[in-house]
């Protein structure tokens, strides 16, 4: 019994515009034409446009992002989360004590060392961050409505992409 070969690939359609290539490998290589300073003010651009969401209660950015990186990272001691914050130590700890005053954050021992505490998100801290997470998701969703299947397929991989580069800065601010 022979076998029959498989029929050959089938030319692929043309599309207008450059082809995309999915397969992400982030082993990219270094001839690839990258403009950083493209990128950076792309995501700097749209930083300012996506952060800004209108909110049911004013919090300054200082206090959302303590809130964003208690929810994120989990419960941490003060210390931990000034290097976090890009704050000093005493604007941080007055930061807090109005956190813990308005009952979006709450202290508790840390069971490593009984003489430290950790700061933790509330049930009213973590509503704030679903909720600003939700709004978030819906106004992208209206945003994402614009685009062509060429530039959602690329915002898809930016994602992985961007998601990467997230891990490789966390690992090595440690």
């Amino acid at each position: 019994m022979g076998v029959t070969p498989a029929p050959p690939d089938p030319e692929p359609a043309s599309a207008p515009g450059p082809a995309l290539d999915l397969d992400l490998d982030l082993d990219l290589d270094l001839d690839l034409d990258l403009d950083l300073d493209e990128l950076a003010t792309a995501i700097e651009d749209f930083n300012t446009y996506f952060i800004r969401l209108p909110s049911v209660r004013k919090l300054s950015f200082s206090t959302l992002s303590v809130l964003h990186t208690l929810q994120r990272r989990g419960p941490m001691r003060l210390t931990a989360l000034t290097a976090t914050e890009q704050l000093k130590q005493p604007a941080l700890t007055s930061l807090v004590a109005k956190l813990e005053q308005d009952g979006l954050v709450s202290r508790r021992p840390d069971p490593r060392d009984g003489r430290a505490v950790l700061l933790e998100l509330t049930e009213e801290g973590l509503g704030i961050v679903r909720s600003r997470h939700a709004d978030r998701v819906a106004r992208l969703s209206r945003l994402v409505d614009h685009l062509n299947d060429e530039e959602r397929a690329a915002l898809a991989g930016s994602a992985r992409v961007l998601g990467r580069l997230t891990e490789i800065a966390a690992s090595l601010d440690d």
